[in-house]
């Protein structure tokens, strides 16, 4: 099959009068769990203080969990996402997610601190469960719907990522650090096993081949489809701009300008659910056709959002207005993205979200370090300006993508 059909192949959809077609309950069922899966790896960031206090070690030291987090759910997007293609879905996300939830629990009782350690790095690897749930949202939507079914998806990962910090501080004040992983258990524990009982059994997409060659594929749909590189190059210096925001925030607004509080600042971030519901809407602009422009829109409300920033500095109105618009401008390409790449290669699904996830959380990382090394030298100033550049760099990569779909367009 050519490259060109391979690309402009359509999604699959489910066969007249099969019980494959998801129901908007079970959509919000699955949106459930991602928010729990994804807001799983949040939980310890305003409990590092107890935790440190709890075992007796250093902050510095306790910090390492966050680490631990981030690398377990890197190594579980490139390792354990492709399996979606090899196995049956709902069998693997149930039992990432009960593994998951046994990391949590592990955390929970912990009586060490390098207990916690084996608990995080569980839960942070087998958390993610929710990227094998998201593109077999997008396999068993209605025909037309596999945006809306993919952003109603999205829009629960996003809220319990944002989530997460406000709910595990109010538990910690009510009844411990650990008891915010227990409850996070239980209910991980009760969403996977409804997920068992309401999700399809639907059999494995692609043909049964070794572990080491699916990953080997990894590269292989890398080079064959354009259209996925574009796409994961746009998310990735995105989630990075974005990510210029995220490290450096706090500094700005605990700092002499604002003199904000910790609870304040967290408050402050939960301006960003409003982006998490762009989810749906961006879902829905590219069921109707409107994929490219929703992207190109958003590359312009990134680069603008960064401008309020900048002003931000010395005004808390701006700052909200700023952070409003790059988490909705985020939200815009982020799914207008998943909306083209899981229409690539129906088969083939859960390995190209694997190499599109670790390209857009490798961004993150990358973004995270630019803007801590960017306040270092020059203060918000230079924030703004790493964060705007990145912004500016991202139409290279739409321009990018433009071309290769109109080369679809034209096939």
């Amino acid at each position: 099959m050519s490259e060109e059909k391979l690309r402009a192949q359509p999604a699959q959809a489910p066969a007249a009068g099969s019980p494959l077609v998801l129901s908007n309950r079970i959509l919000l069922l699955m949106a459930l769990a991602c928010g729990l899966c994804a807001g799983a790896n949040y939980f310890n960031q305003p409990l590092l203080n107890s935790i440190a206090q709890a075992f007796g070690v250093p902050e510095s030291r306790s910090s390492m969990t966050v680490t631990i987090a981030q690398v377990s759910y890197g190594l579980g997007l490139l390792l354990l996402v492709p399996l979606g293609d090899m196995l049956a879905r709902r069998r693997l996300a149930v039992v990432m997610m009960m593994l998951a939830a046994a990391g949590l629990f592990l955390s929970g009782f912990s009586a060490s601190f390098s207990w916690l350690l084996v608990g995080t790095l569980m839960t942070g690897l087998f958390s993610v469960a929710a990227q094998v749930l998201v593109p077999m949202a997008a396999a068993l939507a209605a025909p037309g719907a596999s945006g809306r079914a993919v952003g109603l998806v999205m829009s629960g990962l996003l809220m319990g990522i944002l989530l997460a910090r406000s709910v595990a501080g109010v538990l910690s004040e009510i009844g411990g650090w650990q008891l915010v992983y227990r409850v996070g258990g239980v209910a991980m524990l009760l969403v996977a096993l409804a997920l068992w009982r309401s999700l399809p059994d639907v059999p494995a997409t692609a043909a049964r081949t070794g572990y080491l060659s699916t990953l080997r594929s990894l590269g292989g749909l890398l080079a064959r489809l354009p259209r996925l590189r574009s796409s994961a190059l746009m998310g990735g210096i995105s989630f990075g701009s974005v990510s210029v925001l995220f490290s450096t925030m706090a500094l700005l607004l605990a700092g002499p300008a604002h003199g904000l509080s910790d609870m304040a600042i967290g408050l402050v971030g939960l301006a960003g659910v409003a982006g998490a519901l762009m989810a749906n809407v961006a879902g829905r602009l590219a069921d109707r056709g409107w994929g490219l422009m929703t992207m190109r829109t958003s590359g312009v409300l990134l680069v603008a959002g960064w401008g309020m920033l900048w002003l931000g500095r010395d005004s808390l109105a701006w700052f909200l207005a700023g952070i409003l618009m790059i988490d909705l401008a985020l939200q815009g390409i982020h799914i207008s993205n998943q909306h083209v790449i899981y229409r690539l290669l129906p088969d083939a699904r859960s390995r190209i979200n694997a190499v599109y996830m670790t390209c857009y959380f490798g961004g993150a990382a990358l973004g995270s370090a630019l803007g801590s090394m960017a306040w270092q030298y020059g203060g918000w100033q230079s924030v703004c300006l790493m964060g705007a550049g990145l912004g500016c760099l991202n139409f290279y990569a739409l321009w990018l993508d433009g071309r290769y779909a109109k080369r679809v367009a034209l096939a």
